[in-house]
């Protein structure tokens, strides 16, 4: 039971926003506060306000469209025909107060108001119930409200694994150990690469707190894109899921570092090195030399791995052909056959000058196309409900079996939303911890 479900039955903060009682009470209201502003007795509303207001929304929208997916372009998919849909809606919402208004007193201005903010939140609802992102409140606040730990540091004497033996076999929990693992955030700075990101977030599990301390594997987990490393801590629930891979195995589990691969929110840095930034040599370098300068931790390349959602899928596969004597696992959930900023040939032009060649040293199909990788294990994850990123993802997994890794592909529950990337990590816990000794 995760964090958010043990309080939720008294807190607020914690009433699911996607499920249950709330979100159908604000489609039903929204619903109803639409009907009420599209409602008049006045025949000059039906024959020019009405059919106005419903152009103007649906020329808005076009046009939010064309701003958002040709010309800002922040994520390279476009926005979903429902996202689209639902924006559309909240834009009705408002030019229809916006005409209503002019004729009515305050009062009557008022809760023309009030009906459009409940037609904008019942959009806003809607597109939250699409994703998943915010399933409570107390996540929609999280970085807000959240709290985070100190980072702990400094060493101690590890724990001796002999030869053939996982570290659960000969590790023996304490007493005293906490039942849950520390949640800190901290720059990772781009010492080779020169790469400015956001600050990442660090989970230490509970065992990581022992003395002497079990020299634990890590995974670095990267966002989505649009994305941030807390939304991995909040939506993601890490540090619910692995807390109850802990509790089972006497406080042990990966230590988790969660990077801003792209940069900042909106970025696209293609996790690769190109004109656009040194995001291999961040991810390949800087990231693992902090974590293993900074931290006590497992060596070598079956002891790091790395995974991400959607894009943040993408690079995992990006960075483990071509890094692969750091990396030995990877974790792909959702993502894409290519990187990209939304064409390939918009992709090389910005990323390398037009230079087609140089893209396909670095992209996955081609380098997994020409070289063999016997030593990596792959899993690779996508909702059962995902038309999109689901034969994408079948055709990566068929060439990373051709490349001769040791790769799996599961279908979990769900789309190309969070449902499918918190159980994606969730399913794949147990398996990480195989691939890195942790556990038999």
């Amino acid at each position: 039971m995760s964090r958010h479900t043990e309080l939720a039955g008294w807190n607020p903060l914690d009433w699911p926003l996607t499920t249950g009682v709330i979100p159908s009470l604000v489609l039903a209201v929204g619903s109803a506060a639409l009907l009420g502003l599209a409602y008049s007795r006045s025949k000059h509303w039906w024959t020019r306000r009405l059919p106005c207001a419903v152009v103007l929304a649906a020329a808005l929208t076009v046009l939010l469209r064309f701003v958002v997916d040709d010309w800002w372009v922040p994520f390279p998919d476009g926005l979903p025909r429902p996202t689209l849909f639902w924006i559309g809606v909240a834009v009705l919402g408002l030019c229809l107060a916006a005409l209503r208004m002019p004729p009515l007193r305050w009062r009557g201005r008022a809760l023309a108001a009030l009906a459009a903010a409940l037609v904008v939140l019942m959009a806003s609802s809607e597109i939250n119930r699409q994703f998943d992102q915010y399933p409570t409140l107390r996540v929609l606040l999280a970085p807000w409200i959240g709290k985070t730990d100190a980072l702990t540091t400094g060493q101690v004497t590890p724990v001796h694994v002999p030869e053939g033996k996982t570290l659960a076999e000969v590790w023996h929990a304490p007493a005293g150990l906490p039942a849950k693992g520390t949640v800190s955030t901290t720059p990772i700075p781009g010492v080779k690469s020169g790469f400015n990101t956001m600050d990442a977030y660090v989970y230490l599990p509970p065992a990581y707190q022992a003395d002497p301390r079990p020299l634990l594997p890590v995974l670095v987990l990267l966002t989505g894109q649009p994305g941030s490393p807390v939304d991995w801590i909040g939506t993601g629930q890490v540090p619910e899921q692995l807390d109850a891979f802990a509790a089972a195995h006497q406080g042990l589990a990966p230590i988790v570092l969660v990077v801003a691969q792209n940069g900042s929110q909106w970025g696209n840095s293609l996790c690769m090195n190109s004109k656009i930034a040194q995001a291999q040599t961040y991810l390949a370098e800087d990231v693992p030399d902090w974590a293993h300068s900074h931290l006590q931790t497992a060596t070598g390349r079956k002891s790091l791995a790395i995974g991400g959602l959607s894009q943040g899928g993408t690079c995992s596969i990006q960075l483990a052909v071509n890094a692969p004597e750091v990396y030995g696992t990877f974790l792909d959930i959702s993502g894409q056959e290519e990187p990209t900023l939304g064409s390939r040939q918009e992709t090389v032009q910005k990323a390398f000058g037009g230079d087609q060649a140089a893209f396909e040293a670095v992209d996955p199909l081609h380098v997994m196309a020409r070289k063999k990788f016997p030593d990596t294990a792959a899993a690779f994850v996508v909702g059962d409900g995902d038309g999109e990123y689901g034969p994408q993802q079948r055709k990566v997994y068929q060439a990373a079996q051709a490349a001769g890794m040791q790769a799996h592909f599961q279908t979990v529950p769900g789309g190309h939303d969070w449902n499918t990337f918190r159980a994606g990590l969730g399913v794949n816990i147990p398996w990480l911890a195989q691939q890195a000794g942790l556990i038999r």
